[in-house]
């Protein structure tokens, strides 16, 4: 899509099992974000039937790598990803994207270090997830996993 921060490779929206962006990088990494956007909506208007709204539903190739497509959605909107460090541990509080049990689909976590309260905000914080990926064509419903926690099941409208 587009060049990853410091100009290494290929954009990577955060799934947050990353290192912590750089705050001096925000602004590079909001266009990095725009332009990937931008190239996904392209891909979706070029594949659409009968020509739909880009926004309305994920293209094959988001169907296909739901983490990915669900992280730049997320990310897009504004919402924070968690970070690790290089021993694996939680650095910041935020979303995590993983892949869910169905193929097709994803799941939101909203994860931070021991102590940082994640899981006192996650009902809000997956709530406001959800409009996030509505806007670009993802149903995410709300369940409550082990030991209580929440996590939004992700998948395309038009399953």
């Amino acid at each position: 899509m587009t060049a990853a921060p410091g100009g290494g490779g290929t954009f990577e929206a955060a799934t947050g099992d990353g290192p912590p962006l750089p705050p001096a990088d925000a602004e590079q990494r909001s266009r990095e974000i725009r332009a990937a956007l931008d190239g996904l909506l392209q891909i979706r208007r070029l594949t659409l039937r009968q020509g739909g709204d880009p926004r309305a539903v994920p293209a094959d190739w988001e169907r296909r790598q739901p983490v990915r497509a669900v992280a730049l959605a997320l990310e897009y909107g504004g919402l924070v990803p968690s970070s690790m460090d290089a021993s694996g541990a939680r650095t910041t509080t935020g979303y995590r994207v993983r892949a869910g049990d169905r193929p097709g689909t994803a799941v939101v976590e909203w994860l931070g270090p021991a102590g940082s309260g994640a899981a006192q905000e996650e009902a809000a914080a997956l709530g406001a997830c959800v409009p996030a990926l509505a806007r670009l064509g993802w149903e995410a419903l709300l369940y409550k996993g082990p030991r209580g926690r929440r996590f939004l099941e992700v998948e395309p409208l038009g399953s």
